[in-house]
């Protein structure tokens, strides 16, 4: 941003900014996207919108990190609340806390992961993950039976990154052979195989 925006009302217009950014690339795609649309659907004028933001990308930047924070502390509320179990039960809350954190906003993530640039979106995903990794590896660190996985670092970075593509994929495609059930039940066979092998 260019500035940060000190009175309520300054603040106001930078949420309804955001909104309208967010929206605009909803609607729109990120090919159409542009400041004049931005400023166009908040209901300010584009020397408006500058003050607070120099160019289409700094708006985009804002509209995405919220996104991936969003997503982030969905899956981390429902990862944290599980530190202390074990088992089937917190892979599959965790998966279905990931999947209903995805579709909460499908159309944003259609645009994220299949039209923004790839650098772009790049380090906020990275960051999701990280996050998410962090308290998995803390999860398998803390099992009892921990000791055949030497390394809960690896093993967080194999499952994080599995359940991550399997759930975005089955969000965008929703594929009508695999139901929601369907699917819980798969990531819950897949990961039970490899942290149990």
């Amino acid at each position: 941003m260019r500035k940060a925006p000190q009175q309520a009302r300054s603040r106001e217009m930078v949420e309804r900014l955001v909104t309208a950014g967010r929206r605009v690339l909803v609607e729109r795609g990120y090919d159409a996207f542009s400041t004049n649309r931005v400023a166009t659907v908040a209901g300010v004028s584009p020397g408006s919108l500058y003050q607070y933001f120099p160019d289409k990308a700094a708006i985009l930047e804002v509209v995405i990190d919220r996104y991936w924070e969003e997503v982030a502390d969905r899956v981390a509320a429902s990862l944290a609340d599980r530190i202390g179990e074990f088992g089937p039960g917190m892979v599959r809350a965790t998966t279905d806390a990931l999947l209903t954190a995805l579709e909460a906003d499908r159309e944003l993530l259609r645009v994220v992961a299949e039209e923004l640039p790839v650098q772009r979106n790049r380090e906020r995903r990275a960051a999701l993950e990280r996050r998410v990794r962090e308290l998995m590896t803390t999860y398998l660190a803390a099992r009892p039976d921990s000791s055949h996985r030497p390394n809960p670092a690896v093993a967080s970075w194999v499952v994080v990154l599995a359940i991550e593509n399997l759930a975005m994929r089955w969000v965008l495609d929703q594929p009508e052979v695999v139901t929601r059930d369907q699917l819980l039940d798969e990531v819950l066979a897949l990961v039970g195989g490899y942290l149990l092998a």
